[in-house]
């Protein structure tokens, strides 16, 4: 039977806490890429590089019409992102406000 995380328990599973580890491990930014290229498919990354730009757009106050239109991501996308910015963990919120734009 394969192994599903559920919304309860998902950040104390030991394998995704192991992954969480890996990734701490990672002292520079080719590492950490080189981490994710050797886990993550091309289509996986570019679906988390495109969550990413999605994020930083919707917090410039872009429109999901226009973030959908500039990114290529479905309105679907745009949407779950947005959610995941106001209801979220924090780690899109965390990431936006270190990283605003000058």
């Amino acid at each position: 039977m394969k192994k599903r995380f559920t919304e309860d328990g998902w950040k104390n599973d030991p394998w995704f806490k192991a992954l969480c580890s890996a990734l701490k491990a990672c002292k520079t930014e080719e590492e950490v890429a080189n981490f994710l290229r050797d886990v993550g498919t091309l289509s996986e990354l570019q679906a988390w590089s495109e969550r990413l730009e999605v994020a930083k757009q919707l917090a410039r106050g872009l429109s999901y019409r226009q973030v959908a239109e500039n990114t290529g991501a479905s309105t679907t996308t745009v949407t779950r992102v947005s959610r995941f910015i106001e209801n979220g963990e924090g780690g899109y919120r965390k990431f936006l406000k270190a990283n605003k734009p000058s």
